[in-house]
């Protein structure tokens, strides 16, 4: 089958030839390891969530649950469409960098764009000033694996469109039970619960007030 973007995919992977070694051998890390700075964000925005309210805490803890859904679906919708790959299937194409994934792992949806779009939207819904650090990651991520040629321009554009729309849908619907539950486990006995979820901003309040009062006397 021969695709719309196929001769997109060529030029992309021909460009990426003639780029130097330095930038090919990044290209070809990055595309894994972009991964690793989107769970680095997760653990920093659960994290920071801990001291925040509820609501706040509750979203940032489904932000890679929500994330996670959305590689879930783009593995079945991998399934279904079963496309194969560009580095298998486009005749004259250079040879990819990364090295082509064995037939029955498709090509459509790039699961690499899914997450990476459904990071970037999640984490947006955690702190939105991540907007700046996680559009151009997606983006450059799901760049990536054309460049490297494992994927055709439309598998990463409907990873990255996947991905931020299952994200999104994940929060809203999971952010109400979510919140629920984070109240009972910061009321709750078990030191672990409380630990997870933090004090909130109430506890942390209360702890300052008496180091506050004695600094006005």
């Amino acid at each position: 089958m021969d695709f719309v973007d196929s001769g997109l995919y060529r030029d992309i992977t021909d460009y990426a030839h003639d780029t130097p070694a330095w930038v090919r051998h990044t290209a070809e890390i990055g595309t894994e390891a972009g991964l690793l700075v989107f769970v680095a964000l997760f653990v920093a925005g659960w994290w920071r969530a801990r001291h925040a309210d509820t609501r706040a805490f509750a979203i940032a803890a489904l932000a890679p649950l929500a994330t996670a859904v959305a590689y879930v679906c783009s593995e079945v919708l991998k399934s279904v469409v079963t496309q194969e790959r560009p580095c298998r299937a486009v005749t004259g194409a250079a040879p990819s960098l990364a090295e082509c994934p064995p037939h029955g792992d498709w090509s459509f949806p790039s699961n690499h764009a899914t997450i990476a779009g459904a990071s970037a939207l999640a984490l947006v819904l955690v702190r939105r000033a991540l907007v700046l650090l996680t559009a151009p990651l997606a983006l450059l991520l799901a760049f990536s694996r054309v460049f490297v040629g494992v994927h055709y321009p439309h598998d990463v554009a409907a990873g990255l469109l996947l991905g931020a729309v299952l994200a999104l849908t994940a929060v809203r619907l999971g952010t109400r039970p979510a919140v629920r539950l984070t109240e009972t486990m910061r009321a709750s006995s078990a030191s672990t619960a409380r630990w997870f979820t933090g004090p909130g901003p109430e506890t942390v309040a209360r702890a300052a007030e008496p180091y506050a009062a004695h600094r006005r006397r």
